[in-house]
């Protein structure tokens, strides 16, 4: 390729080898600490399903640019792997702080992979226009966050810990979003900012894995595992269908159209998320899933013909209406069914108590969104440095500027 293509040979490398060798050290002066590390290995298989989802599914999920897919499906396995490690870094080092208890074996290792849905989420926001030294600091930054958001969450309010953990669909796309907007805009009618059918097809297969498996997400920590399994696929079935029906309704020919099923059948998962181990009637769970779904289809008709471009906000896979939207519902969602749960088994008697509740609920969702928004919009001012080497406008979403590619995959 030309010399015009900025190598990161001098860079990235060697911020790899000193993260590594940190977390090296870390894991072993810990593993000589620790007591039993090991869970009993019946954790595993729901662990299982979450690893497959966050690798498989959302690697996939984010091959929507027709000349981006190798940069999409590698720079999310990089993260994915580096991002655990610093998770569990981040996670001992709270509890060296006091701030949170020490756990020990797959289910700290659950959390950690949990918590990196987060980070790919955001990864969505600005995929194609951060280089991967980029993408390593906001991984960092955000993890820290996340983490910093979650205690709070748990001690000044009180969240039961999984739902702390659960917020990782609210706090990543608006985190990500915050970040996007520190970008420079791509130039208009820029041709590889589109997608292909061989990209809609991959994008597709990871909906479908994420689609699969996000049961087991929202139940991993979960009390009540049944209700959520069981609450979780029902919301999901009907977001599915209801992406079906809406994409032909609103459509100009009635055809389907690949990028509403690509983000609306998820929506039954990120909206059921705060509420499936809670919830005792399916019913409840099927019409979470059905409004999911409408409020992602036309989010995304709102969204990106009038409120995007009036706000400057620039979302390159969609992860505001994928997963922002139907997690705001969902909160929403928390709130009343716990004024309407709570209230008629207290008869409305102690109004004191359920306000409190409702408090709780409301404080947690705007702790988390304004958290995600500010350190995401400082954030994405530290990653516009010069000496991350930002990628110029020109060469966004471009595969050629990290890999090597086949003359053939360039013309395809």
């Amino acid at each position: 390729m030309p010399s015009r293509y900025r190598s990161f040979r001098c860079s990235l490398p060697w911020l790899l080898l000193l993260l590594q060798t940190l977390l090296l050290i870390h894991s072993f002066l810990r593993l000589r600490a620790a007591g039993d590390i090991y869970s009993p290995p019946s954790f595993y298989p729901e662990f299982q399903d979450v690893n497959h989802m966050v690798i498989f599914g959302f690697g996939f999920f984010l091959v929507v640019l027709r000349r981006y897919g190798f940069s999409s499906t590698g720079f999310n396995f990089l993260l994915m792997v580096l991002g655990v490690q610093c998770s569990l870094l981040v996670e001992d080092f709270l509890v060296f702080l006091g701030v949170q208890q020490s756990e020990a074996g797959m289910k700290r290792l659950a959390k950690a992979v949990v918590s990196m849905a987060a980070v790919l989420i955001s990864t969505g926001a600005v995929l194609g226009k951060a280089n991967p030294v980029q993408l390593i600091v906001m991984s960092l930054v955000e993890l820290i966050v996340f983490y910093v958001s979650r205690c709070i969450n748990r001690t000044f309010l009180q969240v039961p810990e999984h739902l702390t953990l659960l917020h990782v669909h609210l706090f990543g796309a608006y985190f990500g979003l915050a970040v996007s907007s520190c970008f420079p805009e791509p130039p208009p009618g820029l041709d590889k900012h589109r997608s292909s059918p061989k990209s809609d097809l991959f994008s597709v297969l990871g909906t479908v894995f994420v689609w699969v498996f996000w049961p087991s997400f929202n139940s991993i920590l979960a009390d009540s595992k049944k209700e959520a399994v069981l609450n979780t696929y029902l919301a999901l079935a009907v977001s599915a269908v209801a992406a079906f029906m809406l994409s032909a309704l609103t459509s100009k020919d009635g055809k389907f159209r690949m990028t509403h099923i690509h983000s609306a059948v998820l929506a039954g998962g990120v909206t059921i998320s705060y509420t499936a181990h809670s919830i005792q009637h399916p019913w409840i769970a099927m019409i979470l899933g059905l409004l999911g779904s409408g409020i992602t289809i036309l989010g995304s008709h709102c969204l990106q013909r009038c409120f995007n471009p009036a706000l400057k906000v620039q979302d390159t896979s969609g992860v505001h209406f994928t997963f922002g939207l139907p997690a705001v519902l969902g909160a929403v969602a928390a709130v009343v069914l716990c004024l309407v749960g709570k209230g008629m088994d207290q008869q409305w008697n102690d109004l004191s108590s359920l306000g409190y509740l409702i408090f709780v609920d409301v404080g947690a969702f705007c702790q988390t969104i304004s958290t995600a928004l500010i350190t995401g919009l400082i954030t994405g001012l530290i990653l516009n440095i010069k000496l991350l080497k930002a990628v110029h406008v020109s060469k966004y979403f471009d595969d050629q500027f990290y890999w090597e590619v086949s003359f053939k995959m360039i013309s395809d």
